[in-house]
């Protein structure tokens, strides 16, 4: 018995993910069909019209079906596909001029003996910008300077990860100026853009306070004994390199490299700000960073493309994961069981007391992520059906958003159908089971704070 839990626990994600595919085509057949009816909002996104669920015939996803999905999930995901291979491809070069090297070589020098104040700096810093609705899928950018900097403080490609995504998203989960995700689920739910703002700063800053201290608990485990590492004898599995104690200096050519690559990565943040840009727009802003990048340490066009190359072959295993993934979201939606899912929520909690009914608003949220991983389109499915169950069940419309934001937020980190998740994992060469060893106890201790807060929101009447 040990065994065979040792056998699923080191399961191939391919193989995890392949799994449940098949389940889901599974329950096409189990689960009746059905569908709400929808209407188009002034910003050309589709909502539910609550009361509207009726069943429809059914429409269950044949064998062959299931094998054709996983070819439409690789094309539906393909922007985030070649994002993912062109930022490893953009890293490789820029490791390959030895700026990145020299950059965190000098910082941790400038740290020495202060590991907790560097984590805590960067960290901090990104879950501000998490919580602003500026880094999301934009954190995967991060990641290799991340994991190169938990290298050189001689920890594991873990804790480069968590400084990174756990810093954004624990700002990012509670959104308290995240236009798309807060912002539209109180245009939904008929609220002012960004009230409640108060009580949502005082719940970011304690997510934010635990996620630190968590990152900052493990790193100083696996610093004073690496035994204690989740990733054991391969703590940077993408890593070919180690880095050895020694004082380099920071070229020229080094500071414009970081120079170019600081430029690249701000101004795509500047235009997710101000003109929305997504993944298309960030993998040709990599594309023109590596190109940079190049030119700057006077590589030649055929050493380039051979580097640029190199990188995207080593996460190409992973980042065709993301596809997979995508597949499962085209069984359950091929099959028309969505609709259903969603109706059978409303029914399950409509009854409940309104104590009760936030916690279950907050739980049903961070289950139905795992179905809809995509922030506004959750907010679509779900929030129209949860305006109205809030009434009912007697508490602010306030509660419902937050249910949501907390909800998709917090289980975003450990979602294996997250293409942000899935392409952080390719880059890194962190297998899902042991990332989810990591990250479980924390996202338990986020929904433990969001239980705690739905209580105290409802006694309070926040609004």
């Amino acid at each position: 018995m040990k065994n065979m839990k040792k056998k699923a626990l080191q399961l191939d994600a391919y193989a995890l993910l392949f799994i449940v595919l098949f389940i889901v085509a599974l329950l096409t057949y189990i689960i009746p069909a059905g569908s709400f009816q929808r209407e188009m909002t002034e910003s050309g996104t589709s909502i539910v019209i609550p009361e509207s669920y009726e069943r429809i015939e059914q429409h269950p996803v044949k064998f062959f079906d299931i094998f054709l999905s996983i070819q439409e999930g690789l094309i539906g995901a393909s922007g985030m596909i070649f994002l993912v291979l062109i930022i490893g491809g953009t890293f490789h070069v820029i490791e390959k001029t030895g700026a990145i090297h020299s950059l965190i070589m000098k910082t941790i020098e400038k740290t020495k003996n202060k590991e907790w104040l560097l984590i805590t700096i960067v960290a901090g810093l990104l879950s501000v910008l998490g919580g602003f609705g500026i880094v999301n899928i934009s954190v995967i950018a991060f990641v290799p300077i991340g994991i190169r900097l938990a290298q050189g403080m001689k920890m594991d490609a873990i804790v480069g990860v968590a400084i990174m995504y756990l810093g954004a998203y624990s700002g990012f989960a509670i959104g308290f100026m995240d236009p798309i995700r807060t912002g539209f689920a109180q245009s939904i739910a008929q609220l002012p853009k960004f009230s409640g703002i108060e009580e949502r700063l005082v719940l970011y800053g304690i997510i934010v306070l635990v996620t630190i201290l968590y990152i900052i608990w493990y790193a100083d485990r696996v610093k004073k004994n690496p035994e204690v590492s989740i990733l054991r004898s391969n703590p940077f599995p993408k890593l070919e390199d180690s880095v050895q104690d020694e004082s380099v200096n920071i070229t020229l050519t080094h500071k414009l490299v970081i120079l170019i690559l600081a430029l690249g990565i701000g101004l795509y943040i500047y235009g997710v700000f101000k003109y929305q840009w997504d993944t298309n727009e960030m993998a040709a802003m990599f594309l023109l960073i590596a190109i940079g990048a190049g030119i700057v340490a006077r590589m030649g066009s055929n050493e380039l493309v051979k580097t640029f190359v190199e990188g995207c072959k080593k996460i190409f295993y992973g980042a065709a994961i993301i596809g997979l993934a995508r597949a499962i979201v085209i069984v359950m939606s091929d099959g028309q069981i969505l609709d259903t899912i969603v109706h059978g929520i409303y029914t399950g909690i409509q009854f409940f007391p309104s104590t009760l009914g936030a916690i279950a608003m907050l739980i049903v949220n961070g289950l139905f992520n795992f179905i809809v991983s995509s922030g506004t389109a959750h907010a679509a499915i779900i929030m129209p059906i949860m305006s109205p169950l809030s009434d009912l069940m007697g508490i602010s419309r306030q509660v419902a958003v937050q249910a949501y934001t907390m909800g998709d937020g917090f289980t975003n980190v450990i979602n294996p159908l997250s293409g942000t998740l899935m392409a952080i994992l390719a880059i890194s060469g962190i297998p899902l089971g042991k990332w989810l060893r990591f990250a479980l106890p924390l996202v338990l201790i986020w929904f433990v704070i969001g239980i705690l807060f739905m209580i105290y929101a409802v006694a309070t009447g926040w609004a």
